[in-house]
């Protein structure tokens, strides 16, 4: 297998990671520094008022970011897919 074309692969792939968990990962360090704010101002230290939202917040997220996903990992596939005759020369 060429160079290249192992380090456009684990270039695109480093790509993917980065695509699908970004978002998801912004999500909830947003909601857990507003969370956080509310707390340190209300002085409650109770856990689940943070875990709870976070985990809402990620599944709304996941759920509304899910065609982008599909969109983002199917053409990844077709991609890496194509490449195999490259790949097995």
């Amino acid at each position: 297998m060429p160079e290249n074309v192992a380090l456009g692969m684990v270039n695109r792939a480093i790509l993917m990671v980065l695509l699908v968990a970004g978002p998801i990962l912004i999500v909830s360090m947003v909601v857990g520094l507003a969370i956080s704010i509310l707390q340190a101002t209300t002085q409650i230290q109770d856990q689940m008022i943070s875990f709870v939202p976070k985990i809402l917040a990620v599944f709304l997220a996941l759920m509304v970011f899910f065609p982008f996903y599909v969109r983002l990992l199917t053409g990844f596939a077709n991609t890496v897919f194509e490449q195999f005759a490259l790949i097995m020369r």
